[in-house]
């Protein structure tokens, strides 16, 4: 018997028992497409961790301020104690000190309402230096920065994010309008290009002033010149290890401080963050693909279960064929080829269907899902790999069959 006659045979008789067989090939078709968008949503998660990581900026070194510790002995977290100044921003700006750090953007930053002759909005202002955009990777839509003159002065200009002007104006055409911050009134001098947002950040709903500014008219108080974070590029990320290097020593020798287990201050690397997020998808997964791939155990036992019953139902025609000569091998050939023709239908399908669902679901589930050519390929590969494994036993057991026995069986 040729290939081609043991495949028109496997696929009668699987058209024979068409409901059967479809139960059967669907048990593989949904254990395939969950894979298929469970390995799709891990990808998917982790671009867009790592996407909105890097929207940060590129080569980003992030430091905080240390830990707080009231009298009664309570630690208040990573950046609750007024360790860093603009002093020590400077220092670290200084190309003699940090060699192979590219910029330096401090910022002061706290939430705070800001009103039109029309209307308020609470959002994040953040005050900072010139070098805020090119550090942190943003551009302008309209208008322009302020200028290391505006610092200077404390003058009172700001710009906007682009969800805060639409916010306070409807638009984002509103350079040149008023604003008023803690009974100050900014002009605006610029609106920032849009950079999306997070699960918990609008990145594009803030007000960016002057760090003078912030300081002597906004924020005030006795922590004026503190910051909330200086964030440090490095001039390439090759140059990335060791400007960490000579951030860390610069504010440690700046702060009197002789181990760097004793300092007030935490340094977290952007590709450490990156790294670390991959990480922990990676591994979720992983689990998720792994509990996913047990329906396609069960898809497999569904395969064996069929022909099981395929070689029970057709034991008379097992006997005829080999009292009419047919080889085992010829009998175990076509029982294995109709267990991997169901493989493959729910394989393929499978395939098909995660595919589309990965098309769709992004829309309803506000995430990313990638789809994964190899887990596409590896999927109906091992789809086909289930039908043939799981139908070694039946393909085995009518190849087995004594022609005389199968005849006489009713």
């Amino acid at each position: 018997m040729s290939w081609a006659e043991t495949l028109r045979t496997g696929l009668a008789a699987i058209r024979t028992h068409g409901l059967r067989s479809t139960l059967t090939v669907l048990g593989i078709l949904i254990g395939i497409a969950a894979v298929i968008l469970t390995v799709g949503l891990g990808l998917g998660t982790q671009k867009d961790v790592s996407e909105q990581i890097s929207s940060l900026g590129s080569n980003l070194l992030i430091v905080t301020p240390g830990s707080s510790l009231s009298l009664e002995g309570l630690r208040g977290g990573f950046g609750t104690r007024p360790t860093l100044t603009r002093d020590d921003a400077e220092a670290l700006a200084s190309s003699v000190n940090t060699p192979d750090v590219a910029g330096v953007a401090p910022e002061k930053s706290t939430s705070l309402s800001l009103e039109t002759s029309q209307t308020n909005w609470t959002t994040t202002v953040v005050g900072t230096t010139e070098d805020w955009p090119s550090v942190r990777g943003r551009t302008l839509s309209s208008g322009s920065f302020f200028t290391a003159a505006d610092d200077a002065a404390a003058a009172a200009v700001v710009v906007l994010g682009s969800s805060t002007a639409t916010e306070l104006f409807g638009t984002t055409d509103v350079v040149g309008q008023s604003v008023t911050i803690s009974d100050v009134t900014f002009t605006v001098v610029g609106v920032l290009a849009d950079a999306g947002a997070s699960d918990s950040t609008d990145l594009d709903d803030m007000a960016v002033i002057p760090l003078t500014t912030a300081s002597q008219q906004v924020i005030g108080g006795r922590d004026r010149n503190s910051l909330t974070t200086v964030y440090v590029q490095a001039a390439s990320t090759e140059q990335l290890s060791a400007a960490y290097q000579e951030t860390e020593t610069l504010l440690l020798n700046l702060h009197g401080i002789s181990s760097a287990d004793s300092a007030d201050f935490t340094i977290n690397s952007q590709d450490a963050l990156v790294s670390t997020a991959t990480a922990v998808y990676r591994t979720l997964t992983v689990l998720l693909t792994g509990i996913a791939a047990l329906s396609l155990l069960v898809g497999g036992i569904g395969v064996m279960n069929i022909m099981l019953v395929s070689v029970t139902e057709r034991t008379r025609e097992i006997g005829l064929r080999k009292a009419l000569g047919a080889p085992p091998w010829a009998i175990r050939r076509q029982f294995l080829a109709e267990a991997a023709v169901l493989g493959l239908a729910g394989g393929v399908l499978g395939a098909v269907l995660g595919i589309l669902a990965a098309r769709v679901l992004p829309d309803l589930l506000d995430t990313s899902i990638v789809v994964s050519g190899l887990a596409v390929g590896g999927s109906v590969v091992v789809a086909i790999g289930i039908g043939l494994t799981f139908g070694v036993y039946p393909a085995t057991r009518a190849a087995r069959l004594a022609p005389i026995d199968a005849l006489r069986s009713e």
